[in-house]
């Protein structure tokens, strides 16, 4: 019998990093609402006091980035300068030039927007058909943002991160044996008090207890103290939390990051596109587990590669399953961003709490609109 730990993390829209992916994709958003075939590729840096925006942006609409930040800011929570940082104080530079023209040869004729390589994976873990570590710890963090937006816990500040380490057995999930929560908390609030609501209002609201091992560790603001958060303590960047982002390290990630991006950016629109894939490739009944490799050239339209690995579980052959996604699946860019509607303004919601696994009619890429087909 097989046994071992697999831990995945995630993190609160209050995190540095996440604060960065939600600008970058409302500044996505704001261009798409006006002018769905804008080029959009926007970095976002955030630490103490500023915000940096930057990148390439070829549109026929104008975006007022600086009143979108600071609206953005506000609705996350960075309401006072005493949370570390204040939506209406803060330094917000832009700095944006159109898209390379070089660039823009390769996509005007319908081919990717870039080279590289993008992953998909389904499995049985959850009814999401997500693994459960990466699951759970979404589940966690979102709950921990309710209890602050609901004043339940009125204590809680915007920064907070979440980690759960899952034993599998035989390679299926058995117990949740470790629950990591670091909340940003006003300093006035009793750390007994703080744990103990934790524990009761977020952990036992979220991991089913059947899943929870006897001696389960809980270890929630472990230092002790998390007063001083958001980009205070810590600098934020677009596209640092690609694992968060996707399935918590399960399976490997490809080269690029999603926030930021308009769907010619393969980066994203393809991990969609795996992603996809691989849902309904287990969602009818073709493997337990799936894993999809895309890859693609600059300019060129088809992909260069397609790897479907079905890690032993599959009723085809790896060959058939190959065959079977290239007869049902347009896998151009052309053919991924018309099939999944991504000419939209959809992105903002996607850029905290993973993108996959959720529900909702922004999240195109979860449909099982071709199971009937394969099965």
């Amino acid at each position: 019998m097989r046994e071992f730990l697999f831990t995945s993390e995630s993190v609160t829209e209050g995190h540095p990093d996440k604060i960065a992916d939600q600008i970058s994709d409302a500044v996505l958003d704001a261009v798409l609402r006006d002018d769905p075939f804008g080029r959009v590729a926007c970095e976002t840096f955030v630490a103490t006091g500023l915000v940096l925006v930057g990148g390439e942006i070829t549109t026929t609409t104008y975006v007022e980035v600086p009143d979108l930040v600071r609206r953005l800011l506000e609705k996350i929570g960075y309401i006072n300068a005493e949370f570390g940082f204040d939506y209406q104080t803060c330094a917000v530079l832009t700095t944006i030039n159109q898209q390379s023209q070089d660039i823009k040869i390769g996509v005007d004729r319908a081919g990717a927007g870039d080279q590289g390589m993008m992953f998909g994976f389904a499995c049985r873990e959850t009814p999401e058909l997500m693994p459960m570590p990466i699951s759970l710890a979404h589940r966690l963090a979102r709950r921990l943002a309710e209890m602050r937006h609901t004043n339940k816990l009125s204590y809680l500040r915007p920064d907070g991160k979440t980690q759960v380490s899952v034993r599998y057995m035989d390679g299926k999930p058995s117990s949740v044996e470790t629950i990591v929560i670091a909340a940003q908390h006003d300093p006035s609030v009793e750390m007994g008090q703080l744990q103990q609501d934790i524990k009761r209002e977020v952990i036992e609201a979220v991991v089913p207890p059947e899943m929870v091992s006897k001696d389960c560790k809980y270890l929630i603001n472990a230092t002790g103290r998390f007063v001083q958060g958001g980009p205070q303590a810590d600098a934020g960047l677009t596209g640092r939390k690609t694992i968060v982002d996707t399935y918590g390290g399960y399976v490997p990630h490809g080269g690029g990051c999603f926030s930021g991006k308009d769907p010619t950016k393969v980066d994203r629109s393809a991990s969609y596109a795996a992603r996809w894939i691989a849902k309904n490739i287990v969602a009818a009944g073709l493997a337990d587990s799936c894993l999809v490799q895309l890859a693609y050239a600059i300019g060129v339209a088809e992909p260069v590669s397609l790897l479907i690995n079905t890690n032993n579980t599959g009723k085809l052959n790896e060959k058939e399953a190959h065959d079977l996604v290239r007869k049902h699946f347009d896998l151009t860019p052309a053919g991924i961003i018309d099939a999944l509607n991504l000419r939209r303004p959809i992105y903002l919601d996607t850029a905290s709490y993973g993108h996959f696994g959720r529900d909702g009619e922004n999240f195109t890429w979860e449909q099982l609109d071709k199971v009937s087909e394969l099965s």
